[in-house]
């Protein structure tokens, strides 16, 4: 298949809509049409990664983290990562970075870690903002059920377990046809009245040319008119970092073996023990002291993430444990997942995990 398949196909799952800001997700070198031959998943793109994909007969490398992050001005080898971009184009690979979307959606990394620990009932620990738009049209009364049909078909009116919401009232429309104008209804020059729906749709910012395609697609009029509001609220599927209970109290100590143990993690980082019983956990895989807060708001007894700084310890204040399992341990099981949704969907397609161990951290015992 070409890879304009495959990546379609992940970014349906995690639409490049939903990264960070700073990221740098999606197709970063390669062509969306060239044919594949095979996929090698890493969490890290390395020069060892590529040359593994060269030598399996791979042509695109599916990485979690962007090997570019900020704009590269020259190309001499001088850094690690223009010699991986280098040596990809020379020997016709493709590089794909599927990261912070990936973490953000509700079957992302954060369930994963969730599934590996036997944390139940989970939800987003901080849900994204900014995701969502409002879609306002006015067609005829007796058009208006083809019209919502449409916008439901496209995407529209998903609120959480729910499908097919909106807002509908009736009212009265007025427009003058002009000339060259082939009205619905009314007459060419002359003011006309309608009788029509004004119906309300959420959507999220993705799917937008989508549903707006499908709305001008099936409305009557010549002239569709209709508004777009973007909304504030947050989009519960999506976001940052997940909390989730156990099934039972754990010991506290008990359970950072377990924890440890489970992740294969060589040493965890962590704030006092604290003699309490675990129930309720947060997690982020990755760099994720940025939700120490809402962990606390949350109710969390220990939030198990990484890159915590010394003086962020402190911020704990003997109201969780903070659990710093390591970068790479958080994340390694984002393989795993790819390896799982990709196969579902081609399961005639090469695929590997990468036998490489990118962490570039190392511990001395």
């Amino acid at each position: 298949m070409k890879l304009r398949e495959l990546s379609s196909f992940l970014e349906e799952i995690a639409p490049l809509a939903y990264q960070e800001d700073y990221d740098n997700s999606g197709l970063i070198v390669g062509n969306q049409d060239m044919e594949l031959s095979g996929a090698l998943i890493s969490l890290d793109c390395t020069e060892s990664v590529i040359d593994e994909a060269i030598q399996l007969g791979f042509n695109l490398i599916i990485s979690h983290h962007p090997i570019v992050f900020k704009g590269l001005k020259k190309f001499n080898g001088n850094s690690y990562v223009e010699r991986v971009v280098m040596k990809a184009i020379k020997n016709d690979i493709a590089i794909y970075a599927i990261h912070t979307n990936l973490d953000h959606i509700l079957q992302g990394v954060n369930r994963k870690i969730c599934e590996k620990l036997d944390i139940r009932n989970v939800s987003i620990l901080k849900v994204k903002e900014g995701l969502l738009k409002k879609l306002v049209t006015f067609c005829p009364i007796a058009d208006a059920e083809n019209v919502r049909k449409a916008l439901f078909e496209a995407g529209a009116g998903m609120i959480g377990n729910y499908s097919e919401c909106s807002f509908n009232v009736e009212g009265s429309g007025t427009f003058k046809a002009g000339i060259g104008s082939d009205p619905h209804v009314g007459e060419i020059g002359k003011q006309h009245h309608e009788a029509e729906v004004r119906i309300e749709v959420i959507y999220p910012v993705n799917m937008e040319r989508v549903i707006i395609a499908s709305l001008l697609g099936v409305h009557p009029y010549e002239e569709v008119a209709y508004d777009i509001y973007p909304l504030t609220n947050g989009f519960q599927e999506v976001g940052s970092g997940m909390i989730g209970n156990l099934e039972s109290d754990w010991d506290e100590l008990e359970f950072l073996k377990f924890v440890k143990q489970k992740l294969g993690a060589k040493v965890i980082r962590h704030t006092e023990i604290r003699s309490k019983k675990i129930r309720r956990v947060a997690v982020c895989g990755g760099s994720g002291s940025f939700l120490l807060q809402n962990a606390l708001n949350a109710g969390a007894d220990i939030f198990i993430t990484a890159d915590f700084k010394y003086h962020e310890f402190f911020d704990a204040e003997g109201k969780l444990i903070i659990a710093d399992v390591g970068h790479f341990e958080s994340e390694q099981f984002t393989q795993e997942l790819l390896l799982e949704l990709i196969t579902e969907k081609f399961c005639n397609f090469a695929l590997r995990l990468t036998s490489q161990n990118t962490n570039p951290i190392n511990y001395l015992i």
